[in-house]
Order: C-alpha cells, then sequence, then structure tokens
C-alpha cells in the first residue's frame, strides 16, 4: 500500500492498524520526522499520529495505568519509551505500531528519561523509591540505584548522565554512566524541602528543582567542578494573596524565548519572567487563571499558557516583545496538554472532557483540524528525541 493510500484509509478510520500484540500484516515502512503519540489515559493506550497529515494512523492497547505518562524516543525515532504511573515501562514500535517490549519495574512511578546516546533508559520511582535504569535495546536493568526516598524531576544531561532529586530527603543526585560499571553517583545536599520536580536547560548546564516546601527554587550548575544548590527566585511560591493552589506547575512547561524563561506562577493568575543568564525576575503577565504549562513556540515569538481547574478550558497567546496576552482561545473542557510541530507552525492541544485533540495555525490561530481520541493527555512528538531534558 502506497504512503498516501494508507494515511487516507488511516485518516477515514478505515481500519485500526494495531491492536494489543503485532502490527498490520503486510505494513510497510514509513518515515518516523512526522509522526507522535497522544496518551488516552482512561484506556491504557496510545494513538499514533501523523502530524503532516493531522491524522491517526494507529491505536496501541494494554499500556496500563497512564494517568501520569510521559515518553522519551530513541536517537532513530523508532521507538518511544512510555512511563506508566503503575510502574510500568514500555518500548513501543513507532513503525510496526505494537509493543516491542514492557516491563513492570516499580509499583509507582513518576517519568523517566533516555540517555544523550540513547542506549539507557531511567525511571524514576515513587514506590519503592530510587531509580531503575534498563537497557533501551532489550529492557534488561542495568542499573538499581536505591535512594530511600521518592524521586522526581528526572531528566537527562550530557555525558550519559541523569539527574535527579529526592523528595524525602532534599537532595539532587546526578548519575554518571559514562564508564564501565556501576555508575558513579554525586549526592548534592542542601536544595530544599521536598523537591517535587526537576528540569534542564535546553544547553544542559543548568538543572533547576522545584521546592514543595520552599518559598524559592534551586539552581545546579552542572557544568562546575562542583555543583552546588544556589537559591534563585525568592517568594517564587511564598504571597499573602495566594489562592487555592489546585495543580502544581510543572517544571517542564516553563518556556525559554531565547533571553527569557517564562514560568506559572505557584497559586497565582499569572507567569513570572526571569532573565535567561542570571535568573532574576524580570516581571509577571496577569493570565486567565493558574497556569499548569507556559510553553514557548519554538522561534520564541510567543508563549502559550494553559490552566488548572476550574478554568482549563482555555488556552493565551502572550507575545514576548511586549509580554501581554494578545489572543485568547477558547479550547474546551479540561485541555491538559500541547505540543508543537518543530518548527512551530502548528500545535496540537488535547481537550480531555471532548475526547478530541485539536490542531491549530499558530500564525493565523485558525483551528485546522481535530482528531478524536479518547480522554487525551501528553502529546509528544518524534522530534524530541533530538533535545536534551525531553
Amino acid at each position: 500500500m502506497r504512503r498516501r493510500e494508507f494515511l487516507a484509509a488511516a485518516a477515514l478510520g478505515a481500519a485500526p492498524l494495531a491492536a494489543r500484540g503485532g502490527g498490520p500484516e503486510g505494513c510497510t515502512a514509513r518515515a518516523t520526522g512526522g509522526l507522535g503519540i497522544v496518551i488516552e489515559r482512561a484506556s491504557g493506550s496510545v494513538l499514533i499520529v501523523d502530524r503532516i497529515a493531522r491524522a491517526a494512523v494507529a491505536r496501541v492497547e494494554g499500556l496500563g495505568d497512564l494517568s501520569h505518562a510521559s515518553a522519551v524516543y530513541s536517537p532513530d525515532e523508532r521507538f518511544a519509551f512510555i512511563f506508566g504511573r503503575d510502574g510500568g515501562l514500555t518500548r513501543l514500535d513507532m513503525i510496526e505500531a505494537r509493543i516491542a517490549g514492557r516491563v513492570m519495574q516499580a509499583g509507582n512511578s513518576i517519568g523517566g528519561a533516555i540517555s544523550d546516546d540513547g542506549q539507557l533508559v531511567a525511571v524514576s520511582n515513587y514506590e519503592p523509591g530510587g531509580v531503575r535504569v534498563f537497557d533501551a535495546e532489550t529492557l534488561e536493568m542495568v542499573a538499581d540505584i536505591p535512594a530511600d526516598s521518592k524521586t522526581v524531576g528526572l531528566v537527562d544531561a550530557p555525558g550519559r548522565r541523569f539527574v535527579f532529586s529526592l523528595w524525602d530527603r532534599g537532595e539532587t543526585w546526578i548519575a554518571d554512566f559514562e564508564g564501565a560499571g556501576a555508575p558513579l553517583i554525586t549526592r548534592i545536599a542542601g536544595v530544599g524541602d521536598r523537591p517535587y520536580d526537576g528540569l534542564v536547560t535546553g544547553n544542559g548546564r543548568f538543572y533547576i528543582a522545584g521546592l514543595f516546601g520552599e518559598d524559592h527554587l534551586s539552581l545546579i550548575d552542572l557544568w562546575a567542578e562542583r555543583p552546588a544548590p544556589r537559591p534563585i527566585l525568592p517568594g517564587y511560591a511564598a504571597h499573602d494573596e495566594k489562592l487555592p493552589v489546585y495543580k502544581m506547575p510543572h517544571l517542564e512547561g516553563w518556556a525559554y524565548t531565547g533571553e527569557a524563561f517564562v514560568l506559572p506562577a505557584v497559586g497565582l493568575h499569572e507567569v513570572l519572567w526571569v532573565d535567561g543568564r542570571s535568573f532574576e525576575p524580570m516581571g509577571v503577565t496577569p493570565t486567565h487563571g493558574q497556569p499548569v504549562f507556559a510553553m514557548a513556540r519554538p522561534d520564541g515569538r510567543q508563549v502559550w499558557v494553559n490552566f488548572a481547574h476550574p478554568l482549563n478550558d482555555v488556552v493565551q497567546v502572550i507575545d514576548t516583545q511586549s509580554r501581554q496576552v494578545i489572543h485568547t482561545l477558547n479550547t474546551g473542557p479540561a485541555t491538559l496538554h500541547m505540543e508543537f510541530a518543530p518548527r512551530g507552525r502548528e500545535v496540537w492541544i488535547s481537550v480531555r472532557d471532548e475526547n478530541r485533540v485539536k490542531i491549530f495555525d499558530t500564525q493565523s490561530l485558525e483551528q485546522l483540524a481535530e482528531i478524536e481520541a479518547t480522554s487525551p493527555s501528553g502529546i509528544f512528538f518524534t522530534a524530541r528525541a533530538h533535545r536534551i531534558g525531553l
């Protein structure tokens, strides 16, 4: 079947490409650069999508609890590694639309990362805690890093390293797999009270930990000979008139515009602007509700923001030159996640309570298409394979 005919059939719903076990008989190879997945959180399934055709091409079932799922990709974009809340790690073949491997590696997990060489996949665990690392080809465990704590904020860093924080101990650890044998662990104490999330900057230099029990964030320079935490943004989470916090914002949802970071304020209807070099505050922009994700269009010209319940039916667009909201889109109830096309021409938005993913042109702001999906949440394009920290 030729590619054009194949995509047309998929778009018309002619037949599902794959179910639980294997791929479609006679399926021909297709380019992976235009593919992605949509997490269908209620049904334990993922939808493989073609963003160029703006169409769903396969549904793969049997991935367990996906209520807080995330995904990373192999360097060749062939495989997605999906981290389920139930401790499941699934290796998904994007071309054959099938589960290529799956292990139940823990009882409760909270995300993962892939090494810069694509050979190792690490998973961050609540239960039993610590981090477990697997061979990306076989899913055999190659390292078990106990931490006597829930682990959060797991990211990859250059040099075959993983960085993560310990909720119960207020520490950040660096696991270095560059050498042979057991990983070299660097333990950084004094990060702060109950780190709940973390991010690494796009160049792999800075790791930032969000702190549930502090009014600031902690910054660690991974290039330093002896990395140490530095408090930044004092007052970030402490305000006299704080509203109830409906959802702690994801640090992954920070936007970087090329000059500044834009991040959701905790418990307030605003985003904060932070200098990208000094990490000093630059100002705020009032918003429709409590932000969850603030995501920069790849060219840095706009920042798109979605919001926590009960005001989660709207997305706002902020101009990064004026730092003003320039558009408000009524996207639909339970707007959960956004993903830009690699060059930023389109943005895909999951609208859980309408069972749809909506696709918008980021220039005209017109809706271009929509795809049916069962309780969609996270959207992950294969272009993430080539970015640090994603």
